[in-house]
């Protein structure tokens, strides 16, 4: 059994990643951390699990009974976290947040998107997990740039639900305001944007199909607030001299939760699922790609369980079996 510890449980991405490990066959949560929570059941905050669980979050941290450390806190303080914990070698550790999501010489986190960087996963000991908008847009756009075939400026639109905020209320998930609603938020300068340029140029550069002289694009990026609870939507408009529905349709053949549908795709398809699904739609020089993914699954909790089942040599789908909501 892998034994696992979670850090900053109280939150979705915690709720989430407790759901999944509660009934993964080959994991054991030996302990759900929360200083704020401490002694508390976790099901009184996480109310989905009545019934589930009787486990309790907790305000110790057995590292040395653990193989691999959850780390589901806001941005900013998983770097402040294990500055301030020692942690050990043996552990493994996959982080939620965007700490260490960029390649920089002062850690050696690897950046955790199976479709791209697989192989390297598989021999990670600490794994930075992607960002949910990051996800989707580039399971969107990274056949393209594997082909060298991105080009000039992308416009990229998304919309995400409320949980994407975060389980903290704040005034823009609240009820009255979110209800009946839509908006624009941070345009053109997302957090996501710089995990994104980061794959699409190391997919682009590392390509090995004779389109050495292509540009490395830019990406102009409008994030929306949508009305609903959970889940993303994009969309990417590319320019293109020819179809190139069949890169997709190649690219997503064989991946075990990204596929490329022949039709038309819709956000219910995907949630409560660690599935993305991509679709095409190629009219006279330009490409539309759409893409959706649930932001709690394959764009947080489900690609971690999803990344911990690769780094320990397990079915990289192990515990994920999961069924869209019903319509």
């Amino acid at each position: 059994m892998i034994r696992t510890g979670i850090a900053g449980a109280a939150g979705y991405t915690g709720g989430e990643l407790i759901r999944l490990l509660i009934h993964h066959p080959q994991a054991d949560i030996v302990f759900a951390h929360s200083e704020s929570n401490a002694g508390n059941p976790v099901a009184d905050i996480h109310e989905g699990l009545i019934g589930d669980t009787d486990m309790r979050f907790t305000d110790e941290m057995p590292f040395g009974d653990i193989d691999v450390l959850f780390l589901c806190f806001g941005h900013g303080k998983s770097r402040q976290f294990l500055a301030e914990h020692k942690v050990p070698d043996h552990v493994k550790v996959i982080d939620m947040a965007q700490d260490f999501r960029i390649a920089d010489p002062s850690h050696d986190f690897i950046y955790g998107l199976p479709e791209a960087f697989r192989d390297d996963i598989r021999k990670a000991r600490h794994l930075a997990n992607p960002g949910c908008f990051a996800t989707a847009i580039q399971l969107a756009l990274m056949p393209l740039a594997r082909k060298g075939l991105l080009k000039g400026t992308i416009v990229v639109n998304g919309i995400t639900g409320a949980t994407g905020a975060g389980q903290k209320p704040v005034a823009t998930t609240h009820y009255a305001w979110r209800a009946d609603n839509i908006s624009v938020y941070k345009p053109f300068t997302h957090q996501h944007l710089a995990e994104i340029m980061q794959t699409l140029t190391t997919l682009h550069d590392g390509n090995t199909d004779g389109h050495s002289n292509a540009e490395t694009p830019t990406i102009s990026f409008i994030p929306l607030r949508g009305d609903f609870a959970r889940g993303i939507f994009v969309t990417a408009v590319v320019d293109t001299d020819n179809d190139p529905t069949d890169i997709y349709r190649e690219a997503y053949a064989h991946e075990p939760f990204t596929h490329y549908s022949e039709r038309p795709i819709d956000l219910k398809q995907v949630v409560n699922t660690n599935k993305a699904l991509v679709h095409c739609d190629w009219h006279e020089g330009r490409l539309l790609v759409t893409a959706c993914i649930d932001n709690l699954l394959k764009g947080a909790s489900g690609q971690a369980v999803e990344n911990m089942n690769l780094m320990f040599g397990i079915d990289e789908t192990t515990g994920l079996a999961l069924k869209p909501v019903a319509f």
